[in-house]
């Protein structure tokens, strides 16, 4: 059994059920391969609030995108059973409550065999879907991204934020840090010492520098290098791509990669193990085009295509 998106030829694409990529909406995580999920929660924000929008925003760009990749003529659809799971429950009102109700819908997931791609929401969710999928030992990451991630507290004793979710992940066996590779890290620091933490836990770090340096090619080939065959986990934040493109995201860093960038980099990652993805930081609200939303899609549907290998 596979499941493929309304055609537009029968239904136009502004009318009809709004779902990812116009796919069927199930419940049961057994009767898919790879479920995609929205996940509309930003109570991890330090500053510009607005993800918890990007789901849905992101589920209405999608209807543009066509079931097949231009590159390689195929579908995901043909191989794998895709549908839309609806959004996660959570609690915008507390953080430590959202965090257990995440990790508790994603464990279902884990216990399937069935693959998330989620649709955030802030870079927090991160933590809570790693709890859920990393039962087995810790995961290699790799993170699309202007920020590392990896800051211990926020005013004060706050440590569950969009800002501290890979040291978190780190520091509770979640994430194999030596197995962890950041693809853009860019912008300025609260002080100068602001990536010691990665560097000492061996995280590698690519900065846009970096990227820019070895090329498409060279930044592929690094990522295969240090998540080699083992489980991995993606992210991608969409603030790692430059503002010019995705000016609606929370934390936005210029001279960042581009679109396309970002799209060849991320077909270089098929066939690795990857055990779920998520697009985070889409915040409609800056945006009022709806291009960041149509990009945070398009990228969904390019990690879709690495999954469904």
């Amino acid at each position: 059994m596979s499941y493929w998106p309304a055609s537009s030829s029968t239904t136009p694409r502004y009318a009809g059920p709004v779902s990812f990529f116009r796919l069927p909406t199930l419940s049961d995580p057994s009767e898919a391969d790879i479920a995609l999920i929205g996940l509309p929660y930003d109570g991890g924000t330090t500053n510009r609030a607005g993800t918890r929008h990007g789901p849905r925003e992101m589920r209405a760009m999608s209807m543009f995108i066509r079931p097949f990749h231009h590159v390689t003529k195929t579908s995901p659809y043909s191989t794998h059973r895709v549908a839309d799971f609806g959004d996660c429950p959570m609690n915008p009102l507390d953080i430590g409550e959202s965090l257990d109700l995440i990790t508790d819908h994603f464990a279902t997931f884990k216990v399937a065999g069935t693959r998330p791609l989620t649709a955030g929401g802030d870079h927090l969710i991160t933590l809570p879907i790693l709890r859920a999928l990393a039962t087995d030992g810790p995961v290699g990451l790799i993170q699309f991204d202007a920020h590392s991630d990896t800051n211990d507290t926020y005013f004060g004793d706050h440590k569950y934020t969009h800002g501290t979710h890979v040291r978190r992940g780190i520091e509770e066996g979640l994430i194999d840090s030596k197995r962890c590779v950041q693809i853009g890290i860019r912008g300025t620091r609260y002080a100068p010492d602001g990536n010691d933490f990665a560097e000492n836990a061996g995280v590698t770090t690519l900065y846009i520098e970096d990227v820019y340096r070895l090329g498409i090619p060279g930044v592929i080939a690094e990522i295969r290098r240090v998540v080699g065959d083992a489980p991995t986990y993606l992210t991608f934040d969409v603030d790692g791509i430059d503002p010019a493109y995705t000016p609606g995201t929370g934390t936005p860093e210029v001279g960042g990669y581009s679109v396309f960038e970002a799209q060849q980099m991320v077909r270089g990652l098929k066939g690795l193990n990857l055990i779920g993805a998520d697009v985070v930081e889409v915040a409609p609200p800056f945006d009022p085009s709806g291009n960041t939303a149509l990009v945070g899609a398009t990228m969904m549907f390019e990690i879709l295509c690495c999954l469904a290998v």
